[in-house]
């Protein structure tokens, strides 16, 4: 046998363990639930219904309500996000300042923190007597304590200063790691021509890390898209299924309500579609490469 099939040989060993898994476990689940999504019933009694679950989709107030909040938080927060996560990267990569290693863990250090233990501190944080409103009573700003979790549009902001305290600093690290790749002398080159800050980040920095940008916007749609730890533990959904999100109202049809396991699969799919178009587009958008 030639060197090059036995190296060949070597990776396909090494790589079907892996692939078996993934087939097995990923690809083996989503054929089924394909199925499944053209199925009624509960166990035994499942009966096929064909395409009455993904037209029941839009008939469907709380499913329709959930995807209006997912796509608030989606045009909301996903560019705030992504632009302070910009900002902070190019502050950081400033070679003279000082301390930079312990504000980059400060900043990053929220993304490692429990999806519930964060979700508590925030309800705490915004609740009748946290700490929020003891401050905005304190100086004059409200009269009395508000109920931030309990009026729709102040518990969607509630999620969205979740989800920027937990996912900026996540963000931040893609964007240093394509800056560190950007010689520093087109920057001193640019100090020397008399280039201000603004004008470097929009004329540098930004052109430079679009592949790094693109990435991460793709990253963050797909993840606001399938939104469910936060709309869960914050706020329950709530009030009436004002803050409810997709992803929450598909777990809420498998496992809290009586079971509908088909509709549910019906829903999932619906947000791949979601996922898939966004993506596309913003590949087509982002991606001028020839």
């Amino acid at each position: 046998m030639s060197l090059d099939k036995r190296n060949n040989l070597t990776g396909w060993a090494f790589l079907t363990p892996a692939a078996l898994l993934i087939l097995v476990m990923s690809f083996v689940p989503m054929v089924k639930a394909f199925i499944l999504s053209f199925q009624t019933g509960v166990g035994a009694a499942m009966k096929p219904c064909g395409i009455s679950n993904y037209t029941r989709m839009f008939k469907d107030t709380v499913f329709m309500q959930s995807v209006k909040n997912t796509f608030f938080y989606l045009i909301i927060q996903v560019p705030i996000m992504l632009i302070l996560a910009l900002i902070l990267a190019s502050i950081l990569n400033n070679r003279n300042l000082r301390f930079k290693g312990l504000f980059r863990t400060m900043i990053f250090l929220p993304c490692a923190t429990s999806l519930v233990a964060y979700a508590t501190i925030f309800r705490t944080l915004f609740a009748n007597n946290g700490i929020i409103n003891l401050f905005l009573v304190k100086i004059g700003i409200l009269d009395a304590p508000y109920s931030f979790l309990t009026h729709p549009i102040s518990a969607k902001i509630v999620i969205i200063l979740g989800l920027l305290w937990r996912w900026t600093g996540y963000n931040m690290v893609f964007y240093l790691s394509g800056l560190q790749n950007i010689e520093y002398s087109v920057y001193e080159a640019a100090k020397i021509d008399g280039a201000s800050p603004v004008q470097t980040f929009f004329k540098i920095t930004a052109p430079l890390l679009k592949p790094t940008i693109l990435l991460t916007a793709i990253m963050s749609t797909n993840g606001t898209l399938q939104l469910f730890d936060e709309s869960v533990n914050l706020t329950d959904g709530g009030p009436a299924n004002a803050s409810i999100t997709m992803s929450h109202y598909i777990y809420n049809m498998s496992f809290k309500y009586v079971p509908n396991f088909g509709y549910a699969a019906a829903m999932s799919f619906f947000i791949l579609i979601l996922v898939a178009i966004l993506a596309f587009i913003q590949m087509k958008v982002g991606d001028k490469r020839d």
